[in-house]
């Protein structure tokens, strides 16, 4: 009876807009200092009915970037990873691919050949292995590779690579009443099938780049089939364009790592009233990786430069984050 009383006036206050009462410290896996400070004054600020920046339950959007930002993102994107094993998987089936790039890159390793190839070569990967079937069976098979597939350096589940200071801010704005959602370039059928499990971020709060389908009756069952052909890619100028589409609002807070959630954490920040951006800044050499204008992945350059100004926080996991991964 305990329980079921704290969970009745945890979800009155929510609906009230009024914050429920947090632990001593929502965040334990950041370190004392501005970056954790100006998280928590800003979630204060909008949770307080009393104050000139109260926000209202409904507006209480907050974006997550997801690669770099939620979980790691080297030595390559993760669901690159996938896809490179995808292709190792099916080139039996396709012999042409031992002489045709950037499949013959990718059945070598050779990963300074699949680099140059760009983002076209990258997204003929994509489409060409994450099409010609079902979503459900698509499901399935990231399913099954996330089960088994490891990371080269730590030796763990890519699921497990998530950073626990992240996991930590979105309890705690889920907890005063956020609705959180993940922004991401990567594919958005790959990140639902592990999103919600992992995050806490169901299906629907997850907008990511995507491919065409088209309906189909097949043996009198209705289905849709994945196309290899690009829908729509959520990256820079694509993000504030699919946020959006997709939730209709203005996010309030934008969390991203890299100069492809530029344009979301600008357009994030322009918006009236209090607002909060902030960046990852992988400096941690040590713990996870460090890295930033001379990278493939999560390059970050032009938010360094300009995030301050524009009043955006910039975490140093190496001195703000007590933790990198869950233990």
């Amino acid at each position: 009876m305990r329980f079921l009383r704290s969970a009745l006036i945890a979800v009155l206050a929510t609906a009230a807009g009024v914050a429920p009462a947090q632990p001593a410290d929502p965040l334990p896996s950041w370190n004392a200092g501005p970056t954790k400070d100006r998280i928590v004054a800003f979630v204060r600020a909008v949770t307080d009915r009393n104050g000139k920046e109260f926000v209202p339950l409904e507006e209480r959007i907050a974006v997550f970037d997801n690669d770099g930002t939620l979980w790691s993102e080297q030595p390559m994107y993760f669901q690159l990873a996938f896809a490179l094993d995808r292709v190792k998987a099916l080139a039996p089936k396709h012999p042409e691919w031992k002489s045709k790039q950037p499949f013959k890159a990718a059945i070598e390793n050779d990963m300074k050949t699949l680099a140059a190839s760009g983002d076209k070569g990258l997204l003929t990967l994509v489409m060409t292995t994450h099409a010609g079937m079902t979503p459900e069976e698509f499901r399935k098979i990231v399913e099954d590779w996330l089960a088994t597939a490891r990371h080269p350096k730590f030796k763990r589940p890519y699921t497990e690579l998530v950073f626990q200071p992240m996991l930590e801010l979105l309890a705690y704005l889920r907890a005063n009443g956020f609705k959180t959602f993940i922004v991401s370039g990567g594919g958005v059928d790959f990140m639902r099938a592990w999103a919600e499990k992992v995050y806490g971020v169901p299906p629907e709060q997850v907008i990511g780049s995507s491919i065409k389908m088209k309906y189909e009756v097949r043996n009198g069952v209705p289905t849709l089939v994945r196309l290899p052909e690009i829908n729509f890619i959520d990256d820079k100028e694509g993000k504030p364009v699919g946020i959006l589409q997709h939730i209709g609002r203005r996010p309030i807070a934008a969390f991203g790592n890299s100069d492809g959630d530029f344009q979301m954490l600008e357009w994030t920040t322009a918006g009236g009233g209090s607002r909060f951006g902030l960046l990852v800044h992988h400096d941690d050499a040590e713990r996870e990786y460090a890295y930033d204008r001379k990278t493939t992945f999560g390059h970050l350059a032009r938010g360094l430069d300009e995030g301050p100004k524009r009043g955006w926080t910039i975490v140093s996991m190496k001195n703000d984050w007590k933790q990198i991964y869950p233990r």
